[in-house]
């Protein structure tokens, strides 16, 4: 019996990541992500389409740009789409220097979600180095920008590298099965999930990342950079206009 449904589950799996991406109905927060392998978007034409929010790639490793990403950045904004910009992890390079190149391509202004790091590979090194040096990133992004990143993985990985050791970050999870969501070992939960990899997009040529959110559009502004206001009285609590006791 176990062995049939593990059977089933199995083939469940291989016909979701097969088959197109439909829109997900029974979330309020739809968002895709990009890189240039879309290549030209025309992003009045998503916003078109009840698209809340975009990630979209930036950088890769020490020395990588995404090429597309200085076209995409600003239109997403203009188009009134909330943003957000991922930086791919490379775990045996220097986090220092893929913080740098990060952080020297990617402003982010207030109102943009918070910056994502795509963990999806060791590149042979211990566990232990890995989650040394995503931390280190992570840490470096959080004192850099101002607010907590978000860790990106997919289920397997989180679940066999990361569990129990980044459960104060927000989650977004890549699970390609529109009838489970993500199942992750530990106490935390995923915030963002991507269910498919074969979405069709009016404005985007070719397959799309389809996601949600498991919020509001209110709630989703917890994931994001604070305004200047804000921040200054968050770092600075002397200037929030408080009596002493």
């Amino acid at each position: 019996m176990l062995k049939d449904l593990k059977y089933l589950l199995l083939l469940l799996t291989l016909f979701s990541c097969n088959r197109p991406t439909e829109r997900m109905g029974g979330y309020e927060v739809h968002g895709i992500d990009i890189s240039h392998h879309q290549q030209s978007i025309d992003w009045a034409e998503v916003a078109l389409q009840h698209i809340d929010f975009a990630f979209i790639k930036a950088t890769e490793g020490a020395n990588h740009q995404d090429s597309l990403f200085c076209i995409n950045w600003p239109a997403i904004k203009l188009n009134k789409i909330k943003r957000g910009a991922y930086h791919f992890f490379r775990p045996g390079t220097s986090p220092e220097q893929q913080f740098l190149n990060f952080a020297t391509h990617v402003d982010l202004e207030a109102g943009d979600l918070a910056p994502v790091l795509d963990v999806e590979v060791t590149d042979g090194v211990p566990t232990k180095t890995l989650r040394k040096n995503v931390k280190t990133w992570m840490q470096l992004a959080e004192v850099h920008y101002q607010v907590k990143p978000i860790l990106y993985t997919n289920q397997k990985f989180y679940n066999e590298f990361l569990a129990g050791h980044f459960d104060n970050y927000t989650l977004w999870i890549a699970r390609y099965n529109p009838w489970f969501s993500p199942w992750l070992k530990g106490k935390n939960n995923w915030a963002f999930w991507q269910y498919g990899n074969r979405g069709s997009l009016p404005g985007i040529q070719g397959n799309v990342d389809f996601n949600v959110f498991a919020g509001n559009m209110q709630e989703l502004e917890s994931c994001c950079v604070l305004p200047q206001k804000a921040l200054a009285t968050k770092t600075n609590p002397e200037t929030s206009g408080s009596a002493a006791p």
